[in-house]
């Protein structure tokens, strides 16, 4: 049993993975919270007991916030009756970054083309719909060739609450016509349409520039279920595409 940790800008993800794709459980927590190895240590102690599973024979790391990664660590040192591991960029795994600057590459686009090479064994565009939209091109054969990050779905919501003052706030849902005839129902089209066309157009823009014959398209991330299901070109909703990836590096590393 692995205990697979996905850290990023807003939440962090935690499940317990048997095998690859087996997962036992997970839960969501804030990133923004701040929190001491001692306060991680007994939410993530009591969440284990609650799951009442085997404890974790490994951990496995995917970070793009250093300063919870510290903390992280040695709680999960302590959670785990084995090693625990951080995807890096130079960490051995099956993936070859063919970009200009490996160094950069955060684990989380590290461990989604992970998956999708192992899961899929195809040409993969993996669309990570989280905080940031991340497009990450893996080949057949496991070459991570770069890829688009994008503001995140919920970025034109926040904007708009922020600097206006009198535009109220709305969800991310999808409209029942495009022409609004309220404030709300315009803003809740506006930002729905131009969030689902942007995802749309970078994904025709990657697919004419990469010239791979039909790409195989996958969504991730906190809105792949709700709204990744409304994209056109989105083949595939895998919403636990990176916790997968975190346990089949656990494989590697």
């Amino acid at each position: 049993m692995r205990l697979v940790v996905d850290v990023g800008n807003t939440e962090t993800v935690v499940g317990l993975i048997e095998g690859r794709t087996d997962l036992c459980a997970y839960w969501r927590l804030s990133t923004a919270v701040p929190r001491t190895v001692d306060e991680y240590r007994y939410l993530l102690g009591a969440l284990l007991r609650e799951a009442r599973e085997a404890p974790p024979t490994e951990a496995v790391v995917a970070s793009v916030v250093p300063d919870v990664t510290a903390v992280l660590l040695p709680t999960l040192a302590h959670l785990v009756d084995g090693p625990v591991h951080v995807v890096q960029p130079d960490s051995k795994l099956p993936v070859r970054l063919d970009v200009e600057e490996p160094r950069t590459v955060g684990g989380d686009r590290i461990v989604n083309t992970l998956a999708a090479r192992e899961l899929y064994g195809r040409d993969t565009i993996a669309v990570d719909l989280g905080t940031a939209t991340t497009f990450d091109l893996i080949t057949a054969d496991g070459v991570f060739m770069g890829g688009v990050i994008a503001p995140g779905l919920s970025a034109g919501l926040e904007w708009l609450a922020r600097r206006t003052a009198k535009l109220p706030r709305v969800e991310l849902v999808p409209p029942a016509s495009c022409i609004g005839r309220r404030t709300e129902t315009c803003i809740q089209s506006g930002i729905f349409y131009s969030a689902l066309d942007g995802v749309d157009g970078v994904v025709r823009r990657i697919s004419a520039e990469w010239g791979r014959p039909d790409p195989y398209v996958v969504a991730t991330g906190g809105f792949a279920t709700d709204f990744g299901s409304h994209c056109v070109t989105v083949q595939h909703i895998e919403p636990f595409l990176t916790l997968y990836g975190l346990a089949i590096a656990g494989e590697y590393l």
